[in-house]
């Protein structure tokens, strides 16, 4: 990558762009097809959501969103749909909270519209019913982060507070 946009114009001042949306990995399983097509049980779904972080030079970061999403009926798995959605985003002339903020609430929350339509073609090809991931407040996510990353900055603050008396 360079450290120019894809516009091939250099930013002048403080810039966030979108270099690549990607597909990184994709995984749907049917463990128990054909039989499962008949079964009538309520299916449970349990959905995790991870995001991984890169930086590939000064000013380029890889985020990786991976959405799995599990649908079990009684003690079967129906399906396992999982999709790694990635992307290159460049982050110039940034303070550091900025840029961390914007890896964990703007990148999401451009990839996440990718892996929602992935994971539902993929659980229709799969012959299930149609599923519509709900949205998700990333912002909401990344406050939660800075709430923990808080505590168990004071956590260790206090470990090391009694580890010198």
């Amino acid at each position: 990558m360079s450290d120019e946009n894809t516009n091939g114009v250099a930013p002048s001042g403080p810039a966030f762009t979108v270099e690549k949306i990607y597909a990184k990995d994709v995984s749907f399983e049917a463990p128990n097809a054909p039989a499962i097509f008949s079964e009538t049980l309520q299916p449970e779904l349990q959905i995790n959501l991870n995001q991984r972080v890169q930086r590939l030079n000064d000013n380029a970061y890889e985020v990786v969103l991976k959405v799995t999403l599990t649908c079990k009926a009684g003690e079967r798995t129906a399906y396992v749909a999982e999709v790694d959605q990635a992307g290159i985003f460049g982050l110039v002339g940034l303070e550091a909270g900025t840029v961390d903020a914007l890896l964990g609430t703007q990148c999401p929350n451009i990839l996440f519209p990718y892996a929602r339509n992935m994971l539902s073609n993929l659980i229709q090809d799969g012959g299930f019913p149609p599923f519509f991931l709900q949205p998700i407040n990333f912002d909401a996510l990344y406050a939660e982060t800075l709430r923990q990353r808080a505590e168990e900055g004071g956590a260790q603050a206090t470990t090391q507070e009694s580890g010198h008396a």
